[in-house]
């Protein structure tokens, strides 16, 4: 399938889906299931770690429907959010109408004007795991250079402390596991960047985790 036509469908899945995301989420997370459990946890980890600095600029990379923005929105913080989804971005509007929007899809680079900006944070919220490992790593480097000093990377994913956790949670998720998907492995997405940034992780679920990047 060509990769405007899979883009193309990606973007129209999460259309139909953003009327329904929150609740499926929350459902999904309240039976400790595969792929969102520890999903409430995940947000409050960022949302504690990106209001230590006050007042402070977010950049909200796969804003989705705005759940986390708009509460770093409530606590004073400014917020620019990017979605390839149009229905997701109407959503997230409501909830934080002085925020700043792109409409973009991040796997294919950041709009210009944001690579001249700096932020204090820059927060994902299962969204990553679009991008294949290899481009997880060069995405993470081209994002370093807008983080303000001492500003954090702080991205809630679907991911495992090891390989052999990824697989064994595949095992006994079969028949819901998306193939399509890349989920982040930390010992590997360390021994990939330890040389650029400091990274730090924490296990949230048998599925799910907070990873707090910051500049060397």
């Amino acid at each position: 399938m060509a990769d405007n036509t899979r883009d193309t469908i990606a973007c129209s899945v999460f259309n139909v889906w953003s009327g329904d995301y929150d609740e499926d989420v929350r459902l999904t997370d309240e039976n400790n299931d595969y792929p969102f459990a520890g999903y409430k946890k995940i947000m409050d980890m960022i949302y504690t770690a990106a209001t230590k600095r006050f007042p402070a600029s977010v950049l909200d990379i796969g804003i989705g429907t705005g759940t986390l923005a708009a509460a770093l929105y409530k606590h004073g913080q400014t917020i620019t959010g990017i979605d390839f989804s149009d229905k997701m971005l109407a959503i997230a509007k409501t909830k934080i109408p002085n925020a700043m929007y792109y409409k973009c899809d991040f796997t294919k680079g950041l709009p210009p004007e944001l690579k001249e900006a700096k932020y204090d944070f820059i927060i994902s919220t299962y969204a990553l795991h679009h991008l294949p490992d290899a481009l997880k790593v060069t995405f993470i480097k081209s994002l370093l250079p807008l983080l303000s000093d001492n500003g954090a990377m702080l991205i809630g994913d679907i991911g495992f402390p090891s390989r052999a956790e990824l697989e064994e949670c595949k095992k006994q998720n079969a028949s819901d596991w998306d193939d399509d998907e890349y989920y982040f492995v930390f010992s590997e997405l360390v021994d990939a960047l330890k040389c650029v940034c400091k990274i730090s992780y924490e296990q949230a679920s048998h599925c799910g985790g907070v990873m707090e990047i910051r500049m060397r």
